[in-house]
């Protein structure tokens, strides 16, 4: 099952739907909650909601703007150096233990929305990454376990602001910056997905391929980075876990190569869609509310 967030030209408020063909149901005229941490929570009964969603009003997907399939998670967190290339291609070594580091929820931001090229830097890089979705609260869940915890996966685009990045030893902030992380575009659960380590990647910068690679190439897979990860903490409802990249990005070009203001870069995973989004330059206006 394939579920939505989008919002209407009539309607801004974000509302759920259950993606069919070139439609959406949407979930809200079925009587079902608007928010997708309540939907996932303790996992999708598929049958259940595609008998609910029967009646449901159906919208072209034409006529409706994707959302972020998840708009506002407690933790996005991403791993480092997870593809054997993109090791290889980075100068380091494969790593010993899992590197895990943060991005801030304000990256999060809509499969088909632009992507700002900040003010403060021209060294902006793509990386098309699987992501999963935690869809129950969860502490010690061994790997055997760990795909009872998953709500679904979709495409996302780690975008690395690459000078703010190395000005750190943690990145966060050259990760973080908003609109740099892209997702969707929708949720696809685990039983559509089947095995979310058997899909093909890439990522497609204005009609050119830059990275191409399968997920069966991840050095930690998603199963184990459920378990490493609960060993430290709590994983809640709606958290985002970005995968890592396979080799081809940018920076790691001789000379690297960065996106520029108009832009359209893409990223594809096999039975997850596509997400697509245009580089535009940033408006740095003051705020102060």
């Amino acid at each position: 099952m394939k579920l939505a967030t989008f919002t209407t030209a009539d309607n801004p408020s974000p509302r759920i739907g259950v993606v069919q063909g070139d439609t959406v149901l949407d979930l809200a005229t079925a009587g079902v909650t608007s928010n997708m941490k309540e939907l996932i929570k303790g996992g999708v009964d598929v049958a259940e909601l595609s008998a609910t969603s029967a009646d449901a009003k159906a919208i072209p997907l034409a006529d409706l703007e994707l959302q972020a399939p998840v708009m506002n998670p407690g933790k996005v967190l991403a791993i480092g150096l997870n593809y054997g290339d993109h090791i290889e291609e980075s100068g380091m070594n494969k790593p010993e233990h899992q590197m895990w580091f943060n991005k801030q929820h304000n990256c999060i931001n809509g499969p088909y929305a632009d992507i700002n090229l900040p003010a403060v830097s021209d060294k902006v890089d793509y990386e098309a990454e699987l992501c999963l979705v935690i869809g129950r609260r969860c502490k010690h869940v061994p790997r055997d376990r760990a795909h009872e915890v998953i709500a679904g996966y979709f495409c996302g685009n780690d975008v690395s602001v690459r000078d703010w990045q190395m000005r750190s030893p943690t990145f966060q902030i050259g990760k973080s910056f908003d609109t740099h992380g892209p997702v969707g575009p929708w949720l696809v659960t685990p039983d559509e997905v089947e095995d979310p380590h058997a899909l093909d990647i890439k990522c497609v910068v204005n009609g050119e391929v830059k990275q191409q690679s399968n997920t069966k190439h991840l050095i930690f897979d998603c199963f184990d980075a459920i378990e490493h990860l609960t060993q430290a903490y709590v994983l809640d409802v709606g958290d985002i876990l970005f995968m890592g990249t396979p080799g081809g990005v940018g920076v790691a070009m001789q000379p690297p190569s960065f996106m520029k203001a108009g832009d359209v870069v893409r990223v594809e995973i096999e039975k997850l869609g596509h997400i697509e989004n245009t580089v535009i330059p940033e408006q740095a206006e003051t705020i102060i509310e």
